[in-house]
């Protein structure tokens, strides 16, 4: 199996299967940084990256938009003095599904 940053986004559509709570167990551990929050019902991925400035928390977020066009899903992301807060979820299915993880553990090598 390959790592998740090594995997692309699929199309996802209303219907698709989200993430199985195995699958989800095993994968996590890829992104153990992240927090599961579950907001209305609704599974999401949540991490806060820290930043010295708004300028550079503005520059993370310009990297994470990019990411997200380039794989076509997209996040909820908070831009503060300090900190970016990023929220993975897929909105098709109200839930999470692979992608979140991909997108997650990419978002990861940003700010490496």
């Amino acid at each position: 199996m390959s790592t998740l940053t090594e995997q692309k986004c699929e199309a996802c559509r209303a219907g698709a299967p989200e993430v199985s709570e195995a699958e989800l167990a095993q994968l996590i551990k890829e992104i153990p940084d992240w927090n599961i929050e579950t907001r209305d019902g609704v599974m999401q991925l949540e991490k806060v990256y820290s930043f010295r400035n708004f300028k550079q928390a503005m520059a993370f977020s310009n990297q994470v938009f990019e990411l997200a066009e380039a794989e076509g899903h997209h996040p909820g992301v908070l831009t503060e003095w300090g900190k970016v807060t990023v929220t993975w979820w897929t909105h098709a299915i109200n839930g999470l599904h692979k992608n979140d993880l991909i997108c997650a553990a990419k978002t990861d090598q940003l700010s490496a």
